[in-house]
């Protein structure tokens, strides 16, 4: 059995949990119990700190995690990246006070930068040859230059509205994040075939991703036209309709390009066009 270590609160809980839950994995909802089983797959969770989970993997606690990127960089863990998820995405920013003047990155010589990230941030900085004061603190890092503990911070940015809310505005991004499986390098044989199956899950799961499933009746004589303008429609279905004349066409489009040419596809006479989400995909 897999045992995967997993934030135990917050939004990469949430998101871990609709993951595991769209593959078909049924986790007891309840996290009174640090350790839960799934009930229809081999595998069980673990629930953690996110900044315990690389060490859990890379120590062999546990056999995978799923991390932000962050977490993972900044701990250094010697494990596999089984694959990047796409999901709980964030950047690692330096910010300071909104209204103080900012000329780049020289400005923080000789300042004081509050954060929880101090591995990720003295490299940048030594990279770039910046020489600053890296305080490391936990907790509300957005807080520290207004009560005088930092001149500047860099911390998790998303929408940034947290920065908007302590009078700070973001100057600089350092890297860019977003949730990772990680794996125990010395993962046996058995339950590597396990993660396999895992992953053969979750490709189905993200191939689905932002995917419909359209229909439509379409004109016989504007059937190849109507498959011209239908993005990535290598080989559509298609199914003449009892009416003589007129077909029904099957395909899967990203969402996002199908309403670009919904118009083109009205104006060359598709009918009764339908749109349905998909849940999987297998490749």
């Amino acid at each position: 059995m897999l045992r995967i270590a997993v934030q135990s609160k917050g939004r990469l809980y949430e998101d871990t949990m609709k993951l595991l839950s769209e593959a078909g994995i049924k986790i007891p909802s309840s996290r009174r119990t640090l350790l839960v089983e799934a009930s229809n797959f081999p595998i069980e969770v673990l629930y953690l700190r996110d900044d315990d989970i690389p060490q859990s993997v890379a120590t062999g606690v546990a056999d995978l995690g799923i991390v932000g990127e962050n977490e993972l960089t900044e701990k250094a863990a010697d494990v596999d990246v089984a694959r990047r998820l796409g999901f709980s995405r964030c950047r690692l920013s330096l910010a300071i006070p909104k209204g103080v003047d900012y000329p780049g990155l020289a400005w923080f010589n000789g300042r004081k930068v509050a954060t929880s990230y101090p591995r990720i941030l003295q490299r940048f900085f030594a990279e770039k040859g910046v020489t600053a004061d890296v305080h490391v603190i936990t907790g509300s890092v957005e807080i520290s230059p207004g009560i005088g503990l930092s001149d500047a911070i860099f911390d998790i940015v998303s929408s940034g509205s947290t920065l908007v809310s302590n009078n700070l505005r973001e100057v600089e991004v350092v890297m860019q994040s977003e949730a990772l499986l990680i794996a125990d390098k010395a993962l046996s044989e058995e339950k590597r075939a396990t993660l396999d199956e895992l992953l053969f899950r979750i490709e189905a799961v993200k191939a689905a991703e932002d995917k419909k499933y359209v229909l439509m009746n379409v004109p016989s004589e504007r059937l190849e036209d109507v498959i011209a303008v239908l993005p990535g429609a290598k080989s559509p279905t298609v199914m003449p309709l009892a009416t003589p004349g007129w077909n029904s066409l099957h395909t899967v489009i990203d969402e996002k390009r199908f309403w670009e040419v919904i118009s083109q596809l009205k104006a060359l006479g598709a009918q009764g066009i339908l749109v349905m989400p998909i849940e999987k995909m297998i490749l």
